[in-house]
């Protein structure tokens, strides 16, 4: 199989860059139980990937400011502030993802992401602008990882044969996903463990 692997896919939240609500509302709620309520109740996983689906910023905040008038500023911040979720690369990985390229490894990526925060990552973060051939971005497809449909984006609109990628993403599930569809699966740990994989597949030479 390792012959096989010639194209890259990344998934990049939490893989690339870091992206975690707790960062923003330990300052915001500095009661852990009353901040976990928080993120369990209103600002829920749920509502937040609807905006990965698609779904506005402005039309979000609405709604939920609307069921909860008393968490306003609170549900707010969560747009407003939502660098604070995100205070930098994850370690080790960009540079992995710039030696890939400068090899002339073809590299992809599918994210889960809303449309406009991408947007915003991509001018914070250069290397998401320069560095793939095609990025699959759920909001724009009204599609999220691990419905294999996602996948097939990336395989039909770039010609690519799953045997030939490994995917790379901090979720089994979605790795499970690209392994279901042929494709290599690495589950992202750390960048350490990532490079090992790399160079044992031949994309990088140690």
């Amino acid at each position: 199989m390792s012959q096989s692997i010639t194209h890259v896919v990344f998934d990049i939240g939490n893989v690339l860059i870091e992206w975690n609500p707790e960062y923003l509302y330990c300052d915001l709620i500095p009661d852990n139980e009353e901040r976990q309520k928080f993120l369990d109740t209103v600002c829920t996983p749920d509502w937040n990937l609807q905006q990965d689906l698609g779904r506005s910023w402005d039309e979000a905040i609405e709604l939920l400011s609307a069921q909860h008038p008393d968490k306003v500023e609170l549900i707010h911040a969560y747009s407003e502030r939502w660098h604070d979720m995100v205070p930098g690369e994850v370690s080790g990985t960009p540079a992995l993802l710039a030696e890939l390229k400068e090899k002339g490894v073809p590299l992809y990526a599918i994210t889960n992401f809303s449309s406009e925060k991408f947007v915003e990552a991509q001018d914070r973060f250069s290397f998401l602008k320069s560095s793939f051939l095609d990025i699959v971005v759920s909001a724009e497809e009204r599609l999220l990882k691990p419905d294999p449909q996602i996948y097939k984006v990336l395989f039909e609109r770039n010609k690519l044969d799953p045997a030939n990628c490994i995917f790379i993403d901090d979720s089994l599930a979605n790795v499970a996903a690209a392994r279901a569809l042929g494709m290599a699966g690495h589950h992202f740990t750390s960048a350490h463990i990532l490079e090992k994989e790399l160079t044992d597949l031949g994309l990088l030479v140690r």
